[in-house]
């Protein structure tokens, strides 16, 4: 019976001390003290006062909405009366016209419809802002007659879009090209700086010859040999104001309107002091005049009269440099490209073998090209390609890459975009330009 475990013998549970003083019973303290903690506020209530707490939120936001909401479309509703008033006391039709004259009862103005020469002597509205009047602003007038063109009173003043126009012709940011981007043209940079940018920067050279600098410079050519790059490096490389206009901007369908907005630049190329004005497409308002009944063509002949007038008349001119650019140099009025107005004639003709080369390199040193792709492997049978045809056959190389998925630019790929690129152009005949 050696394998036989002995019996375990039971404890008794011990007792503590102060129940066997109390009697075998725990005083209330002992009891509380070995009791497991009771968490108060229960969670379950703490949550619901949380989740009536984000109600609340709720409903105050959507309270300031409805206010709010409320509020705007009383605003609203005024907004639609008031603008109801003022339309039926301005009446309609309404016409366009401008301040003449100005009177100290501010109640009364002579205006000139626009189109028209004659003036008019009429009331001002007591809804039109009396601060905005002043002479030569653009005003609502309402108009009344057979035609609708006679000024009854002013009914609003309106902000003057010439004036906005003509200012933006400012470029604030010089252009990235300079010089250094044109292929060839040595002579042509060399002629545009001595009658460009070395009499603005250094006069006293001028001086000293006691000769005086030329006051203007027209660039003339085929298209695409570089006129408009050669003004955007001009730009870049002088630190006089530079004012940039289409001449078909002149153009205006009211008489009067373009020779106006011909002042306001030359006015404000006085301002703004050393100033080169550049005017690319002369063409559009420097042609030959002739006889014409058309009021259209009458109004562009007088658009060039006061350009003439501009750039030689009575007045000094100042420190101010005009470049005109053209592709019809032959159809231009004798008047405008004379000695005295535009003194320095420079032509672009087609690039040369050496400048051709200098472009596409221009073109394609920021491009990732393969190392067989020359020059003379691309354009070895073109002699009569400008420099804006190089660029597109770059481009389009690119482009062609991109559509193949391919990170190297191949000669395949040049010369597909060369074919591509001679095979659009049309060839014109190079006299209409001359």
């Amino acid at each position: 019976m050696g394998n036989l475990l002995p019996r375990q013998i039971k404890r008794e549970k011990p007792e503590l001390a102060t129940s066997k003083a109390f009697g075998g019973r725990c005083p209330p303290t002992v009891v509380r003290m070995h009791r497991l903690p009771q968490a108060t506020p229960k969670r379950r209530c703490y949550l619901r006062v949380l989740r009536q707490q984000r109600i609340q939120d709720y409903l105050l936001v959507e309270r300031e909405y409805l206010e709010r909401s409320l509020t705007q479309k009383q605003t609203n509703e005024q907004n639609e009366i008031e603008e109801q008033l003022v339309d039926g006391l301005r009446g309609t039709p309404l016409g366009l016209a401008r301040i003449q004259e100005l009177f100290l009862d501010e109640k009364h103005a002579v205006v000139t419809v626009l189109g028209s020469k004659l003036d008019w002597y009429i009331p001002i509205l007591s809804i039109v802002d009396k601060s905005l009047i002043k002479l030569n602003s653009l005003v609502l007038v309402k108009t009344a007659g057979t035609y609708k063109n006679i000024p009854r009173a002013i009914t609003g003043v309106l902000s003057d879009t010439t004036d906005s126009s003509f200012s933006s012709y400012k470029i604030e940011k010089a252009p990235k090209e300079t010089f250094a981007d044109i292929g060839g043209y040595e002579a042509q940079i060399q002629e545009l700086k001595e009658a460009v940018e070395l009499p603005l920067s250094h006069p006293e050279f001028y001086e000293e010859m006691g000769i005086i600098p030329p006051r203007g410079v027209i660039l003339y050519g085929e298209p695409g040999t570089g006129k408009t790059l050669f003004a955007k490096a001009v730009a870049n490389s002088t630190s006089a104001c530079f004012i940039r206009v289409t001449a078909s901007d002149f153009i205006r369908k009211t008489s009067g309107e373009g020779p106006k907005l011909v002042r306001d630049v030359f006015k404000m190329a006085k301002e703004l002091a050393p100033c080169i004005i550049f005017i690319d497409e002369i063409d559009a308002v420097g042609t030959k005049r002739y006889n014409t009944k058309s009021n259209g063509e009458q109004e562009i002949q007088r658009t060039l009269l006061e350009l003439l007038n501009q750039l030689d008349g009575f007045d000094d001119r100042g420190d101010i440099k005009i470049i005109m650019a053209t592709n019809r140099v032959g159809s231009l009025d004798p008047a405008l490209i004379r000695p005295g107005r535009i003194d320095r004639k420079i032509e672009f003709l087609l690039p040369d073998y050496g400048a051709r080369k200098k472009i596409f390199q221009i073109h394609t040193s920021p491009m990732n090209v393969a190392y067989d792709v020359t020059f003379d492997a691309i354009f070895s049978t073109e002699t009569d390609i400008s420099g804006a045809e190089i660029k597109a056959v770059c481009t389009e190389a690119g482009i062609l890459a991109l559509r193949k998925q391919q990170k190297v630019i191949s000669k395949d790929l040049f010369r597909t975009a060369y074919a591509t690129v001679c095979s659009k152009k049309a060839r014109n005949d190079v006299s209409i330009y001359m």
